[in-house]
């Protein structure tokens, strides 16, 4: 297994090796882990230009540290999965990181963090071909809904086909869904009942079937009566702080909730280590 001194060298003289590895990559038995459920670790941030983890605007700017951190957190027992980008997830890939693992790649990084163009979210990364073409278990999309935004009907029309894409070919489409609004120039979320259940029932309902489909939400407040809104499997993403753990056990009784899709707040824990962070998680399951 090469480290990280070899990926340099791999990248630049034997390319081909990114491939070999996906299809040498031993595939899960399941989507679930030993704990019935998915605990899945979020690492496509960067390509959104999104870096910041607490109070470090730069935290996830290092390349070498941010995968030690990813393979720390993918070595724990319970940890069965991995959201990437298709950089990370080669050098994970390389490094013999993802065997049994559940595997998911990020497809829309267009639309990035700040930029006049963010909710116009175009397709600039995985689609369902290489994802299926790699072994990959599915594909994620985000999907915020600006109804002052005239960029959000295109960002629509890229899920709803890629939904039925990954879905022909038996792969899951994990759907992040939001009512978004730009506030000071800002694009901010709606984090409300209200809202989430407007967002995941126009997500719901996008693309050729929704047999595949699977939603990617945030804890609000009332979440009962947000995650009645759907029979689709849906999995827990964020949240930062003490409180989140709390929220996250709430959510994990419910239902419809499968498991958790959690990044910044397990790989830069505000106290303690990677491990420790990731451990506590996977307790909650």
């Amino acid at each position: 297994m090469p480290d990280l001194d070899d990926l340099l060298d791999i990248r630049t003289r034997r390319p081909a090796a990114i491939a070999a590895a996906a299809s040498a990559r031993r595939r899960p038995a399941s989507l679930f882990g030993p704990h019935g459920k998915l605990m899945i670790i979020a690492a496509d941030h960067p390509a959104r230009g999104a870096l910041r983890a607490g109070d470090d605007p730069l935290a996830m700017a290092n390349r070498a540290d941010l995968l030690t951190r990813i393979r720390a957190a993918l070595a724990r027992p319970g940890v069965n999965g991995v959201l990437g980008t298709p950089d990370i997830l080669e050098d994970l890939l390389l490094l013999g990181a993802l065997d049994d693992k559940v595997v998911i790649g990020s497809m829309n990084r267009g639309g990035l963090a700040g930029t006049s163009f963010e909710i116009d979210d175009r397709f600039t990364a995985y689609d369902a071909e290489s994802i299926a073409a790699a072994g990959f278990e599915g594909g994620k999309m985000l999907l915020r809904i600006d109804p002052d935004d005239a960029g959000t009907v295109s960002t629509l029309q890229s899920c709803g086909r890629a939904i039925g894409e990954l879905a022909a070919r038996r792969r899951m489409a994990m759907v992040e869904p939001f009512i978004s609004h730009r506030v000071d120039g800002r694009v901010r979320n709606e984090l409300t009942a209200e809202a989430m259940i407007r967002a995941m029932t126009v997500a719901a309902g996008l693309g050729t079937t929704s047999a595949y489909t699977w939603l990617k939400v945030p804890v609000v407040r009332d979440m009962e009566k947000v995650m009645a809104s759907t029979t689709l499997p849906a999995l827990i993403l964020g949240g930062e702080g003490e409180a989140a753990y709390g929220e996250w056990r709430k959510a994990l009784d419910l239902p419809t909730v499968q498991g958790l899709v959690i990044g910044r707040s397990l790989l830069y824990p505000a106290t303690g280590s990677v491990t420790d962070a990731v451990d506590r998680a996977v307790s909650l399951l």
